[in-house]
């Protein structure tokens, strides 16, 4: 029986290699902190999950990282409704303000090493 992939679909590809390529300065900033399995584990960037693309995967421990910029302030139940939906497949999510990335970079990485406990 055919069934649909939920994590990382073919059908997702571009536009995940899109996301990738046009990094903003905040996502490259986080990346820098997390790439090469600098806190024990491997994160992924741009990993989608049904039909919406996280920021940085764990696939390890299925935690997802959000970069919220200031549109995110209008688009509350949008991201509600996003965080349920991972949930409902036992990923969990965390989102950090770019301001917070900005300025708190050390922090940030902090809270997402706690995450991973």
């Amino acid at each position: 029986m055919w069934r649909k992939l939920v994590f990382n679909a073919p059908e997702m590809t571009g536009r995940r290699k899109q996301l990738r390529n046009n990094a903003t300065v905040v996502e490259k900033l986080l990346w820098s902190k997390l790439r090469n399995s600098q806190l024990g584990v491997k994160f992924t960037r741009q990993y989608s999950v049904e039909n919406y693309v996280v920021d940085f995967y764990c696939p390890k421990k299925k935690l997802a990282i959000e970069l919220d910029g200031e549109s995110h302030a209008k688009k509350k139940e949008y991201d509600a409704y996003r965080t349920r939906t991972l949930e409902a497949y036992g990923v969990k999510e965390i989102r950090f303000w770019n301001g917070e990335v900005k300025n708190e970079a050390e922090e940030v990485v902090r809270k997402i090493s706690q995450s991973l406990c």
